[in-house]
């Protein structure tokens, strides 16, 4: 096992995107499928500073009673004037009563819900156009108004 390298993470930034009532399109063949619409946000990073721009929602499938996949997409317009498409899967999952508290718009102790995300950041730009390189990771928390996202690179 030693021969084989363990990558390790680089914090890149805090993501805190304000959120807006659900749209509840309801149950469909693959689960209940909701969107919620990125009403905007902050970028807060050792170096990469922003604001999550007012467009783009979380396209929500609770596929069952504990487990709700996400896939949101929404740009970022960071400090020095550079937009970023983001592109975001994520997982969360926890008991059945918290999940029906987090649906419901209800607090729920971030420590109780698994919640790990795999965004793709994508810029035209020069800063960070080495984004579309790397490997991103993240934890996230869900708020009653927000969703708070620690992002990392993998090295």
């Amino acid at each position: 096992m030693a021969d084989r390298p363990i990558p390790t993470l680089s914090f890149l930034a805090t993501v805190e995107v304000t959120v807006g009532r659900p749209v509840e399109v309801g149950p469909t063949v693959d689960g209940h499928r909701r969107i919620i619409p990125i009403l905007g946000g902050t970028v807060t990073g050792p170096e990469l500073v922003g604001t999550v721009l007012p467009a783009g929602a979380d396209f929500q499938v609770l596929k069952t009673g504990t487990l709700t996949e996400l896939h949101a997409q929404y740009a970022i317009e960071t400090g020095d004037g550079e937009r970023i498409s983001v592109t975001n899967f994520g997982l969360r999952s926890g008991s059945p009563d918290d999940i029906a508290a987090l649906v419901r718009g209800e607090p729920v102790p971030a420590e109780r819900i698994y919640f790990r995300c795999t965004p793709r950041m994508i810029s035209a730009g020069p800063r960070w156009a080495w984004l579309a390189e790397r490997i991103l990771v993240g934890t996230g928390e869900r708020h009653p108004e927000a969703v708070r996202l620690h992002l990392y690179v993998v090295d």
